[in-house]
């Protein structure tokens, strides 16, 4: 695991989820800052960081990034106010739809297939990390936040932060990519159904095992339960959705 990612707590989900845009810049950073917002990463109500942090991550100019949060305004994930004391927040909450591709657009299939693949071996490989007792509290925080009210949109965004936290902590930057992907068009697939209480509670203990099992390092067992996850979601949006 490198250091940069090793070190997560402190640098949180952000610098793992944001990455030097390349080819059409000023699309790919709309992109990625918001699906950013739209998981989680960036919280409703909270600031983004300064222009200058951002733009040098991005590796982008200043003005491109501020054209960015310009049509992040436009699409109502983000206010910004001047002046001393001033800067972008997220205002985002999760239920809106701005931003949500259509799901005549994805192939279902195609969506839980990758992520059967991605997200399971991202789970076994965080358990093998040596992680420490910062990172260990960070992803049991972040799994009592999935225990927010069933059906709410702070329940899914916690949802999806827990799936990005386990990609994380596997300290491989490609595997964070892949299941920022994941979750991204999941998380349009699921707000296409109804919320099943029942489906709720029975992810809440598979989250609980897959935590677990990672913490205890016991990656197989950690791969298998994630790997049952993905296919009790599987079978419910290949049910309603066809």
């Amino acid at each position: 695991m490198t250091a940069a990612l090793h070190d997560l707590p402190r640098r949180g989900l952000q610098e793992a989820t944001l990455h030097p845009a390349v080819g059409n810049v000023f699309e790919a950073v709309v992109g990625q800052l918001a699906t950013a917002i739209r998981l989680g990463v960036f919280a409703d109500g909270e600031q983004l960081p300064p222009e200058r942090e951002l733009s040098e991550r991005l590796g982008v100019s200043r003005m491109t990034l501020r054209d960015a949060i310009a049509a992040l305004r436009e699409a109502g994930l983000v206010h910004t106010t001047r002046g001393r004391g001033g800067g972008t927040v997220v205002t985002y909450d999760g239920t809106s739809l701005v931003g949500v591709r259509p799901v005549s657009e994805y192939d279902v299939a195609d969506v839980l297939a990758f992520r059967r693949v991605v997200e399971p071996g991202a789970v076994e490989l965080a358990a093998r990390q040596p992680l420490d007792g910062e990172q260990r509290a960070w992803l049991t925080s972040c799994l009592a936040d999935t225990r927010g009210d069933i059906g709410s949109a702070e329940h899914r965004i916690a949802d999806s932060r827990l799936h990005l936290a386990l990609a994380t902590l596997s300290g491989s930057s490609m595997l964070v990519d892949a299941v920022t992907q994941a979750q991204a068009a999941l998380g349009d697939l699921l707000a296409a159904i109804p919320v099943l209480p029942r489906n709720i509670n029975h992810s809440h203990n598979q989250h609980h095992r897959i935590v677990d099992a990672v913490l205890h390092g016991a990656g197989r067992q950690a791969a298998d339960a994630m790997r049952e996850h993905c296919d009790a979601t599987g079978e419910l949006l290949t049910g309603l959705l066809g």
